[in-house]
């Protein structure tokens, strides 16, 4: 019904790759895809992004919002039409060819160990400044071993651990908004409300103008990777032409109430240039209500929201190596299974680099951070960017074999908001020239991808000679 679109990745040469299990809940690939969008962007990134737009922030928050919706909804397309370990990997594959799928693939895989190795490092930090008497690399080494073991003990209980994670996260998303709107309506005794006049008093709704905006797309954009999960997902849920299409629904509404709903809270409360808010947004509203434990709380929120993120980006990397390994462009090491449906050896690859960084942390803890925030550069550009290359050649290619009608899923505006959607990556790339941090990442992104590819290149014609 949809074999344009199923097409099977070449072949390696071996013997038919173990099936995954599809043990994964409908309730856990929803709460795991909105674990993805909610994560310490939002809880930490959005102070930083108040403070360079002002209120205007919020117009960034709408831009970026707009923009993972309409790749979530290509995403989500193919990946109910297709569903594959590999997701857009094995799309862009059959899409533009096995040199552009691998190289997207690869390129994802070292994005994710990164951030694996990141996230740990920054919920260790955080929990050595808590609680001095811990390590932060005795604290990073405890959250790797666990979350490696949860990735390890099968897919129905790593997707109930990231239901519970996702779970804390939202319901802390929920109490703020409700404690924020009573705030802003003076129903709290203890905050003196101004009403809406924070969006204009302090400099006007935009202080920053048209770069402040732009700094602050800019700062949205990278933190809303990791919704990619959903695609990836797919692949290991009973039934994931309807239930990955459920999971992209929900995962518009709820971004749009979260992100926008919690971001307006807080520059409405608060002016913007309030210190406060910049380095801690969330807790700067509830201290500002005079809500009790308000630090502690949030201060447990953010780590549990880090490691969520751990959790889930751990098992995109290893279901990506285990695909490219199954595509002939990784060891077949790689593509083993364990009697739990688990791609053992993939995990353990995946999670090498999060203990390396471990003795790392015990060297110089006050160094690693920054340096593995910067070495991740902007890869989601990269990809947002396949992805929607790719869903234009494959619908495209659907319309012509008279299969269109039947995608479980399909994007809306076809083809017009597709070509939107590739305006508005390239608007943000633009963007980033302009910024020195952001034009570092990109011109380091635009080589590491160059890199990859040239390599993909080469083993592909030493396969074909061969």
């Amino acid at each position: 019904m949809t074999d344009t679109l199923v097409s099977t990745p070449p072949s390696s040469g071996t013997a038919q790759a173990p099936r995954l299990q599809q043990a994964m809940r409908p309730r856990q690939l929803v709460m795991m895809s909105l674990g993805g969008a909610i994560g310490a962007g939002l809880f930490v990134g959005s102070g930083a992004g108040i403070a360079v737009a002002g209120p205007a922030i919020l117009i960034s928050v709408l831009v970026a919002a707009a923009l993972v919706v309409l790749v979530m909804r290509m995403m989500g397309e193919m990946a109910a039409a297709n569903p594959a370990s590999g997701a857009f990997s094995v799309h862009a594959e059959n899409a533009l060819g096995r040199v552009a799928g691998q190289t997207i693939g690869w390129l994802y895989w070292i994005q994710v160990v990164i951030v694996i190795a990141a996230e740990a490092t920054g919920a260790a930090a955080i929990t050595a400044a808590t609680l001095p008497s811990i390590p932060q690399w005795a604290s990073a080494l405890f959250y790797m071993v666990v979350l490696t073991g949860v990735n390890l003990v099968g897919v129905r209980r790593f997707g109930e651990v990231e239901f519970w994670f996702a779970a804390i996260k939202i319901t802390a998303i929920v109490a703020f908004l409700a404690v924020g709107v009573a705030m802003i309506a003076g129903w709290v005794p203890s905050f003196a409300t101004t009403g809406f006049t924070n969006l204009t008093a302090h400099g006007g709704f935009a202080p920053t103008g048209i770069a402040g905006i732009a700094a602050g797309l800019l700062i949205v954009v990278f933190a809303f990777g990791g919704t990619e999960i959903i695609a990836i997902a797919a692949a290991e849920t009973s039934d994931p032409r309807r239930n990955v299409g459920r999971a992209v629904r929900t995962l518009v509404w709820r971004i749009l109430v979260f992100y926008i709903g919690s971001v307006l809270v807080m520059v409405t409360i608060l002016p913007w240039t309030s210190e406060d808010l910049a380095t801690g947004p969330f807790v700067a509203v509830l201290q500002a209500g005079a809500v009790p434990g308000a630090a502690a709380v949030m201060t447990v929120i953010v780590v549990v929201a880090l490691l969520s993120s751990l959790n889930a980006m751990l098992f995109s990397a290893s279901r990506m190596i285990y695909s490219l390994s199954h595509r002939g462009s990784a060891l077949p090491a790689f593509g083993r299974i364990a009697a739990n449906g688990v791609p053992r050896n993939a995990v353990l690859a995946s999670v090498a680099f999060g203990f390396v960084t471990v003795a790392l942390n015990y060297v110089r803890p006050d160094k690693v951070l920054p340096l593995l925030l910067n070495a991740v550069g902007s890869t989601i550009l990269v990809l947002w960017t396949v992805v929607t290359v790719s869903h234009l050649v494959l619908r495209r290619r659907a319309r012509r074999n008279g299969t269109e009608d039947s995608l479980p899923l399909k994007m809306w505006g076809f083809p017009y908001l597709s070509y939107v959607t590739l305006a508005l990556l390239a608007g943000v790339a633009a963007l980033a020239l302009f910024d020195t941090a952001a034009r570092t990442q990109l011109i380091a992104t635009g080589l590491l991808t160059a890199a990859i590819a040239g390599s993909c290149l080469v083993l592909s014609r030493r396969r074909s000679a061969a």
